[in-house]
């Protein structure tokens, strides 16, 4: 549930597989590639992706029209261009196309590894970002949850501050002291039964059966989101 899907977009096989290899070495990644702009587009529009690696110099399209097509059918993952050409004319194009960074060739892994844990970071405090929690679509800047169904489900702040940690926590529990600190800071004097009632509730508004949690559940004295 913590993984965040990379999709990448490139015509090299031996650097789009390098990419994969690398990657999948890291928890936190996991990865879906295309060798053309086409088969990329329609991974994009089809699969979860949290974000794109996209090469300028496609056999199909040019990468910077497929990104400008799927920013106009509404794709909001950050976007990292990947080019051989480096010049200030070119960056502005991609930019311009609707990508967030330019990367050119050669690369170091560790650069590009760090720009796209920024773009990730920085999409997740904005107000386009969107996670799945089981069958629930979780907005936090809207403090929403919307099922499969479309049926929505208002949050408070501090629910949503809830569902944030525990979704970056991916499957490790958190115990309730971090949670405490991590939603309502060391000197608030709340206690544990705070939380407590506030996992409570959401439970009573996310959960099919309240009592028999199978999204938020209680582990090794704090508690964690199952996928």
């Amino acid at each position: 549930m913590s993984a965040r899907n990379i999709l990448i977009v490139d015509d090299d096989n031996d650097l789009r597989e390098a990419l994969v290899e690398q990657l999948s070495l890291y928890d936190e990644f996991e990865t879906l590639q295309a060798d053309n702009a086409t088969t990329g587009i329609s991974a994009a529009k089809s699969e979860h992706v949290d974000l794109l690696l996209m090469d300028v110099g496609l056999p199909d399209i040019d990468g910077r029209e497929a990104v400008k097509l799927l920013r106009k059918n509404g794709f909001k993952a950050p976007v990292i261009m990947l080019t051989g050409h480096d010049t200030d004319s070119d960056t502005i194009l991609g930019l311009e196309a609707g990508a967030n960074d330019y990367v050119a060739k050669p690369f170091k892994f560790a650069v590009l590894l760090a720009r796209i844990r920024a773009h990730l970071r920085q999409h997740e405090q904005s107000e386009d970002a969107v996670f799945t929690i089981g069958r629930f679509s979780f907005r936090p800047a809207q403090k929403l949850m919307v099922d499969e169904k479309g049926a929505k489900i208002r949050l408070t702040e501090k629910e949503t501050a809830i569902l944030k940690y525990l979704y970056r926590a991916g499957e490790k529990p958190v115990t309730r002291d971090v949670l405490l600190h991590e939603v309502w800071g060391y000197n608030s004097g709340v206690t544990t039964h705070t939380l407590e009632t506030h996992i409570y509730r959401l439970r009573q508004k996310i959960e099919r059966d309240p009592s028999n949690a199978e999204l938020l559940v209680t582990d090794a004295g704090g508690y964690k989101l199952v996928p």
